[in-house]
């Protein structure tokens, strides 16, 4: 791995974990203006607690060592958690500014996970 997708990697990585983490304990908490956000696209409030669990986890596997098959599954969790919140977002009509906090997340675990060292990969 070249120091520039190494540098790449952590700085991804780094800004995806903190943007997860702080979406989910406040997502977990229903504190940050959720309860509005998620009544408004139209999902159930308990879908907070789902999703703030399932992130502060998917943190947890993205920056352990080892567990190359729990990683996979912790960045296609993101990928899907942060593409249907933009998707949501732009189906009910709001501004694009509501959809770009889960864009740039969504932008930083595609970058995190194809930077990824090779330790960190599933051997195939």
């Amino acid at each position: 791995m070249t120091k520039r997708n190494k540098i790449i990697y952590w700085v991804a990585t780094i800004w995806l974990a903190l943007g997860m983490l702080a979406g989910g304990v406040q997502q977990l908490l229903q504190i940050g203006g959720y309860v509005e956000i998620i009544t408004q696209l139209g999902y159930p409030l308990y879908f907070l607690s789902i999703l703030g669990v399932w992130k502060i986890l998917g943190v947890i596997a993205v920056l352990a060592p080892k567990f190359p098959l729990v990683k996979e599954w912790a960045y296609a969790g993101f990928f899907f958690a942060m593409s249907g919140a933009a998707i949501s977002h732009i189906t009910m009509g709001q501004p694009f500014t509501e959809a770009l906090p889960s864009l740039v997340l969504l932008i930083l675990t595609v970058a995190s996970w194809y930077f990824r060292p090779e330790d960190r990969k599933i051997n195939t």
